[in-house]
């Protein structure tokens, strides 16, 4: 006998119930029952008391058959099995499930659960949250500008590209209670030389399954105080209102802001917001959104002051390359602004982006962006202040040949070296896993040598089927099945080759009434 099933490094090393049991995945109860009665009479521990060595081997290979009965004698814990393996009964929470539940509701059930624990887990820490952006002033190495003292001095050889801004924005979620959640974040930033900066303290309270209300204050320009609720109105529909108060030196400043959103379909949803107050005038802005599996577009209209526009906002989804491309466009009474880039997924957790923004009056500007899990740097560097053809040509061209050489200098041997670590591991842990299994193989056929010396002379006497040789395993290329034992013994139980062991007597010990019981699984007859 031998094993057919080449995996490569991929082995399978976990136990398989059904194998374990020698039954078929449609096998009935009583089929199971009379299985488990069959092999407990083998491996009980019990029975090899005499010998404390084959004791302890009884006891591992009884427990395991034990645990492989309790699975699939239960038709609730079978489904689960049968639909998620063994990782879908390690989830906690599976007696909430109703015995006639479908696979299919299974499944999803098991998917709820698992993301509840991850909630919960990730409630257990703090969330922060953080974006650095670095304002770069390059209009210099494309447009020169000079005053009346340049005029007298020699032009610079090295064009200047100077930090024209930062800001720095960071938050941190404290679950209190499973239904409050407070939150700190503060913001600090400076352009042209003059800063500002802000710290903001919100609670936020689950107040039913259908909305929550957030209580915020801080300080920056003035004390802040504010209120925002979310309702979800049905199904389709939900709206989220926010008010706030800032005092300033000025007087008490109003604001309002107030969002109704409504599922068009099962990809579309519609959002209609209205703002006010702050200094900011208002505006009453309509979008629509529509997110697929290979295509994200929104589109939107606004209306009110100090600016009026509409955009577009296209992003096509390569997600066998984990590319995303971007194309964008926005007029209004501000100008008009086209906008064109890519996302490149990193790693798990880690992306970079570069889009080219052309604008006028605001010119070309390049923005480049990594992220990483939940923080993010971001780069927006202006590169001229008119739309010229040598800046978008640079602006684009850079990017992609600058990916290009971190790529093939930089991330592919990374990615390489990491695969060849992983991959050496995983031989490691299955090298380690496949000796423990071949010596608990081999500990089981010891322990089945008496039922097959019964079970052999009971077949002798009736003339029925006896087991010459049975070899399992891949045997090394250009051996025959006589090869595989270079010294044999009687009974066969030596293993010749670290890939192949004699079964003769565990495929003797599967014969009823001169009939093999075999499934069809990783074994074949030759």
């Amino acid at each position: 006998m031998r094993e057919m099933d080449e995996e490569g490094d991929n082995i399978l090393l976990q136990d398989n119930y059904y194998q374990l049991l020698n039954v078929a995945k449609t096998a009935s109860v009583e089929e199971i029952n009379s299985a488990y009665r069959r092999f407990s009479r083998i491996f009980h521990p019990d029975k090899h008391s005499t010998d404390p060595n084959k004791q302890k081997w009884a006891e591992q290979i009884f427990n395991k058959i034990k645990e492989a009965y309790e699975v699939l004698s239960d038709s609730h814990k079978r489904a689960i099995y049968d639909t998620l393996g063994k990782r879908g009964l390690e989830v906690d929470g599976w007696e909430v499930i109703f015995r006639t539940r479908t696979p299919r509701e299974i499944r999803e059930e098991y998917e709820r659960l698992k993301r509840e624990r991850e909630e919960r887990r990730l409630q257990q820490s703090a969330n922060p949250r953080g974006t650095i952006t670095l304002s770069i002033n390059a209009t210099d190495m494309f447009m020169k500008y000079y005053d009346e003292y340049d005029i007298l001095e020699e032009s610079a050889v090295i064009p200047s590209v100077e930090v024209s801004g930062m800001t720095i924005q960071q938050s941190i979620d404290a679950p209190v209670t499973l239904r409050n959640t407070v939150t700190l974040s503060g913001n600090i930033s400076t352009q042209n030389g003059i800063g500002t900066g802000s710290l903001t303290v919100s609670n936020r309270h689950l107040s039913s399954d259908r909305g929550w209300t957030e209580l915020e204050c801080g300080i920056g320009n003035g004390p802040v105080v504010g209120f925002k609720i979310f309702r979800t109105i049905s199904r389709l529909m939900f709206v989220n209102c926010g008010t706030g108060l800032q005092f300033t030196s000025r007087g008490i400043m109003p604001s309002f802001v107030s969002t109704m959103a409504l599922q068009l379909d099962a990809h579309s949803v519609g959002y209609l917001t209205y703002r006010a107050g702050s200094g900011a005038g208002s505006s009453l802005t309509s979008t629509y959104v529509r997110d697929s599996q290979r295509h994200h577009v929104s589109a939107s209209v606004q209306l009110g002051s100090p600016h009026s526009f509409v955009s577009l906002h296209l992003v096509r989804k390569l997600t066998d390359h984990d590319l995303k491309l971007r194309l964008a466009f926005k007029m209004g009474t501000f100008g008009a602004i086209v906008e064109y880039g890519a996302e490149k997924k990193v790693s798990q957790n880690s992306s970079v982006s570069a889009a080219v923004m052309l604008g006028v009056p605001s010119g070309v500007m390049l923005k480049l962006k990594w992220s990483c899990s939940s923080q993010s740097v971001v780069l927006p560097i202006h590169l001229c202040e008119e739309v010229m053809p040598s800046p978008v040509f640079y602006a684009t061209a850079v990017p992609i040949i600058s990916w290009l050489l971190l790529k093939k200098l930089l991330l592919d041997p990374i990615a390489r070296d990491k695969r060849e670590r992983e991959r050496q591991r995983s031989m490691e842990a299955n090298f380690e896993r496949l000796q423990e299994m071949q010596r608990q193989a081999r500990a089981t056929i010891e322990l089945m040598r008496e039922t097959y010396s019964r079970i052999k002379s009971d077949e002798e006497k009736k003339k029925g089927l006896v087991i010459i040789r049975a070899m399992y395993g891949k045997l090394p290329q250009g051996a025959s099945d006589h090869d595989a034992s270079s010294e044999p013994i009687g009974d066969g139980v030596e293993v010749s080759h670290a890939e192949v062991i004699d079964v003769t007597i565990p495929m003797q010990c599967l014969i009823r009434d001169s009939r093999l019981e075999l499934l069809d699984a990783s074994k074949t007859i030759e």
